[in-house]
């Protein structure tokens, strides 16, 4: 008989990882399952089993999660993103290349370290990583190229393309995952023309014409978000510029299809302003939506967009469902105060509330029954830690670090230093565009657009390009000696003018 999961806490500090036992904790401190390793980077797959660990730039481990053992190693020449697959089975890696006939993205088989499928990339962005996407089950996957989107058989890599879809300018993908039934491609702008997200459906002989369609003007970008089951497509059509002149982060829309073509069309919202955060529930019938300018509002709505439950308004920009679809973490992170309500979605009512100051990153534990917050470098040099509640809220644990930084899957927790391998950790948290306010006092700078804000941290995640705090410094650092020079210059001009008086 199969014991049950545990829940696991990855905790990474200057000096390497080490694993920790999760809640509930004997005497109230986690027990340490794995001794620190060194490493520069971790991250689990998105079934939990399996664990990789890039010990440096050259060198990437995948750990058995139920064992805590190392099963693999690959020793890979100047890797710059790695990713695992759904269930684990494949490694993917990208490395930067110079030549179209350098094949510099790999799909590895984790069992015997074979590589099984490559192709060129040119470049990667947050949209195009990773470079082949799979079903939760691993049996679709598919990835995105000029003009057209290629198919394979995920349990059999050595038939190649099975199939193709032509989707003149696509320039975002996504592949609904439980089941892999479907596909969303977004379309931008062009030539008047406007942008557009259709739906199609995976299986060949189906694949003529997009099976929904919503078209929109004023995007620039979009999210993608199925629900359980393949049924809903939400999309967050993002423009930079807001036409009524009300922020300066441009504006949103919520944009709600239906594989069976019963809705194409907006998302009924009761107040002005940017989306901040949608989360489908875990069944897939109903998903939540923090919405509005501040006191922002938080809905839940079904399936077909009718309103089933009013969580109130505050100070919220983040919306968390556990994994059970039970409870609810309504939130204001980043720049907002970190306060947290807790819902009770099966009893309709209020359970508990609380702050978490600071906070960067927050998620639900496997078990549903922790929510766990964690202030993390480099967005915050200072008072890093994690905080683990229970579900109505309460305070379970408190930990600080010197430096914490996280990248999540399931429950799990990096520190680290604000080294620039440090810098490569892929971290996409919701919340992770957001400015958080602290007491330093900071001289004021330029306005950047959105857009312009994170180019320098998507760089360094993707590539581990130089930070922008060290090009500051190194900029700084030439304007000093430059005025140096000035001033010797302007010294020895004066004395020769005396020298010449007398």
């Amino acid at each position: 008989m199969d014991r049950a999961p545990t829940l696991e806490i990855l905790a990474r500090e200057p000096e390497g990882f080490s694993i920790w036992n999760g809640p509930p904790f004997n005497n109230g401190q986690p027990n340490v399952k794995l001794e620190r390793v060194s490493c520069t980077a971790a991250k689990y797959c998105e079934s939990g089993s399996r664990l990789m660990v890039m010990e440096n730039s050259s060198s990437i481990c995948v750990y058995d999660c139920n064992t805590s053992t190392k099963i693999k190693s690959f020793d890979i020449p100047a890797v710059s993103a790695s990713t695992l697959s759904p269930c684990g089975t494949f490694i993917q890696t990208f490395q930067k290349s110079t030549t179209p006939q350098e094949k510099n993205v790999v799909l590895w088989l984790i069992e015997n370290g074979a590589a099984v499928y490559q192709h060129f990339q040119k470049n990667m962005t947050k949209t195009t990583w990773p470079a082949i996407q799979f079903s939760s089950d691993e049996s679709i996957a598919c990835r995105m190229v000029t003009n057209e989107i290629q198919f394979f058989d995920g349990k059999d890599f050595t038939k190649g393309i099975i199939y193709r879809l032509r989707v003149p300018g696509v320039m975002a993908i996504e592949l609904s995952k439980t089941p892999g039934s479907h596909i969303a491609a977004f379309v931008p702008e062009s030539k008047g023309v406007p942008a557009s997200v259709q739906i199609f459906s995976c299986k060949q002989d189906a694949q003529a014409h997009p099976i929904a369609r919503r078209s929109f003007f004023r995007c620039s970008s979009i999210q993608l978000h199925w629900n359980h089951g393949s049924t809903g497509l939400l999309a967050v059509a993002q423009s930079d510029v807001d036409k009524t002149n009300q922020s300066y982060y441009g504006e949103s829309k919520l944009n709600y299809l239906t594989t069976d073509g019963s809705h194409e069309g907006l998302v009924p919202l009761r107040k002005e302003g940017p989306i901040h955060d949608v989360q489908w529930s875990p069944s897939g019938l109903e998903y939540a939506v923090v919405y509005g300018f501040v006191p922002s509002r938080a809905t839940i709505f079904d399936h077909k967009c009718r309103p089933l439950l009013e969580l109130g308004s505050g100070p919220y920009n983040t919306i968390r469902w556990n994994p059970k679809g039970k409870f609810i973490c309504l939130a204001g992170f980043g720049n907002l105060p970190g306060d947290m309500a807790f819902w009770d979605y099966s009893e309709k009512r209020l359970i508990g509330t609380t702050k978490a100051e600071c906070s960067v990153s927050s998620e639900w534990s496997p078990d549903g029954l922790y929510f766990m917050t964690a202030t993390t470098a480099p967005r915050l040099q200072i008072d890093n830690g994690i905080k683990i509640f229970h579900y109505n809220g309460s305070l379970y644990f408190k930990k600080m670090f010197n430096k914490l930084y996280q990248s999540s899957q399931a429950f799990s927790i990096f520190a680290a230093n604000t080294s620039q391998a440090a810098a490569k950790v892929s971290t996409n948290t919701s919340q992770a565009a957001t400015k958080v306010s602290t007491n330093i006092m900071q001289k004021p700078v330029a306005y950047r657009p959105p857009h312009a804000k994170n180019a320098a941290a998507v760089k360094a995640e993707l590539f581990g390009g130089i930070s922008s705090s060290e090009e500051i410094n190194k900029n700084a650092m030439r304007n000093k000696k430059r005025r140096e020079k000035q001033r010797e210059k302007k010294a020895a001009e004066a004395s020769t003018a005396a020298s010449d008086d007398n």
